[in-house]
C-alpha cells in the first residue's frame, strides 16, 4: 500500500493533488504544530488586473506555532475570500463549472481548521475522481514521543504501508536507507512545470488549484495529475 502524509493545506497547488492521486491512503497530518506564514491557511491565485500572484488568507482564531493544527479554529472572512474569487474569475471559461464547488467549500459550516480544510480536499478529490482513502494522524494510535522521519516511519508501519511518497520538498529531510531498513520504499514526487492560458501570455506557475480549475476543464486537470516523476 502506498501512503503519503501531509499537513492540510487550503486549495494547494497541483503537486499536492498529484500526491493524493499517487497513493492509496493519504494521512492528514493534523496533530503537528501549526506553521505561521505557511500555506496551511493561505495560497495564491493570479490577479486579472495585473497578472501578478495575489494572496488570499483564511483568518484564524488564536493561531500559534505552539498549537497543533487540529487545535485551531477558523475566523470569519471566508465570504470575503469567496467574493474576491468571484470578481477575479467570473469571466473565465470554466467559472460556471467550478465556482459552485469553491462556494460550497468556503461556506462549509465547520470551525475546526483541520476539518474545514479536509472538507475542501475531499470535495475536490470527489470531483476529480481521486479515490485515495483518508486518515487523520490524530486518530492513529502511535508513539507521540517520536519526531521527524521516525514519526513518519511509525505511521507507515501502523497503517501497513511499504511505500511512502513525499513531496519533493522533503528530499533533504528523509533518508531512503533508513526507510528501507524499516521495510519501506521512499519516493519523492516532483511535479512537472505545467502551463496553461491564464489572463495573458505570461504564465505564472505554482498557484492554487483554484487558478487551474478556472482555466482548465476536468479532463485537462485529470491529465495534469499524472504529470510528475518519482525520484
Amino acid at each position: 500500500m502506498k501512503v503519503a502524509i501531509m499537513q492540510p493545506y487550503l486549495f494547494p497547488y497541483i503537486g499536492y493533488w498529484q500526491l493524493i492521486n499517487a497513493v492509496d491512503t493519504f494521512v492528514i497530518y493534523d496533530d503537528v504544530n501549526f506553521i505561521k506564514q505557511g500555506f496551511i491557511n493561505r495560497n495564491y491565485f493570479i490577479s486579472r488586473n495585473n497578472n501578478q500572484p495575489q494572496r488570499f488568507t483564511l483568518e484564524l482564531k488564536g493561531a500559534s506555532s505552539n498549537k497543533l493544527i487540529n487545535e485551531i479554529e477558523i475566523g470569519d472572512n471566508n465570504e470575503k475570500i469567496l467574493k474576491t474569487i468571484f470578481f477575479n474569475y467570473k469571466k473565465t471559461l470554466f467559472f460556471d463549472e467550478f465556482f459552485p464547488i469553491i462556494e460550497d467549500i468556503l461556506r462549509y459550516n465547520e470551525k475546526k481548521l483541520s476539518k474545514y480544510i479536509f472538507y475542501s480536499i475531499r470535495k475536490i478529490c470527489e470531483f476529480l475522481d481521486i479515490n485515495a482513502s483518508f486518515i487523520f494522524s490524530s486518530e492513529i494510535d502511535k508513539d507521540i514521543n517520536l519526531r521527524g522521519q521516525d514519526k513518519i516511519i511509525d505511521i507507515c508501519k501502523i497503517v501497513g504501508s511499504h511505500v511512502y511518497i513525499n513531496s519533493i520538498g522533503g528530499k533533504e529531510l528523509y533518508d531512503k536507507k533508513i526507510f528501507k531498513d524499516n521495510g519501506i520504499d521512499l519516493f519523492f514526487l516532483r511535479p512537472e512545470i505545467i502551463s496553461y492560458k491564464q489572463f495573458n501570455n505570461k504564465f505564472v506557475p505554482y498557484l492554487s488549484i483554484i487558478d487551474i480549475m478556472m482555466f482548465n476543464n476536468k479532463e485537462q486537470i485529470k491529465r495534469m495529475l499524472n504529470m510528475y516523476e518519482l525520484l
